[in-house]
């Protein structure tokens, strides 16, 4: 596992399939998405490695419920005391009790689905606290969740007005460019959300897959968002 900042409080976990992400208030730490069933230990090794103790997780927000996003989510959980936050209509699959809805996939994806495949199946997971969007969570300064649907239907986002950051999931990627995510059950509707997290003109992005945008990030968004 790759550990990068992003901004002096913001740091990402790149894994092998996929990434998370660290937000850190003084010694209060809240978790976007965990990775894969086998990240726990990685992830507790880079938080001490920043410094603050790992018993500091409060809260992990999961974007969504694919496997690579919260298979090590309650392993962290009942070992710290932390929330484990979800939209309501992925939460179902989350705690295991359906299965992930199958994407509708373009030919260029299928190789990429089959990789995908590769990473563990994630256990089943409780989720504390079901949202549904514009719930503001205690981090960052007030994080509102933006419900974010396309990717899959419960997909959120998560903005920090305060510091102009934006946690996409996987409703956009950054791989060679800013581009709409893959793998999605309503391509529409990944569309359309792709515009309104645009709209949002955040100064630092951060996706489920590829490389944070810290530059020019809102015009990127903007041109990407808009077929440009």
């Amino acid at each position: 596992m790759d550990l990068v900042e992003v901004l002096p409080r913001l740091h990402m976990f790149r894994f092998r399939i996929g990434q998370a992400y660290l937000w850190r208030d003084g010694t209060d730490l809240t978790l976007v998405d965990a990775g894969d069933i086998d990240a726990a230990a990685a992830i507790e090794d880079a938080i001490r490695t920043l410094g603050p103790d790992p018993a500091g997780i409060r809260r992990i927000v999961i974007t969504h419920g694919h496997r690579d996003h919260f298979g090590a989510a309650q392993e962290l959980a009942d070992r710290y005391g932390a929330e484990i936050i979800a939209h309501a209509l992925d939460a179902p699959v989350v705690r295991g009790e359906h299965p992930a809805p199958e994407p509708d996939l373009l030919d260029w994806e299928l190789p990429l689905w089959e990789h995908g495949l590769t990473v563990p199946e994630a256990p089943p997971t409780r989720v504390d606290r079901e949202v549904t969007g514009g719930e503001v969570l205690p981090f960052g300064g007030g994080a509102r969740v933006v419900h974010a649907p396309g990717h899959t239907a419960g997909s959120i986002a998560l903005h920090l007005p305060r510091h102009g950051v934006l946690f996409t999931g996987d409703a956009v990627a950054s791989v060679e460019r800013v581009m709409l995510g893959v793998f999605n059950v309503d391509r529409a509707g990944a569309a359309a959300t792709f515009r309104r997290l645009a709209a949002l003109a955040p100064r630092t992005v951060c996706f489920g897959h590829g490389d944070p945008l810290t530059e020019n990030a809102a015009a990127a968004m903007e041109a990407a968002a808009n077929g440009g």
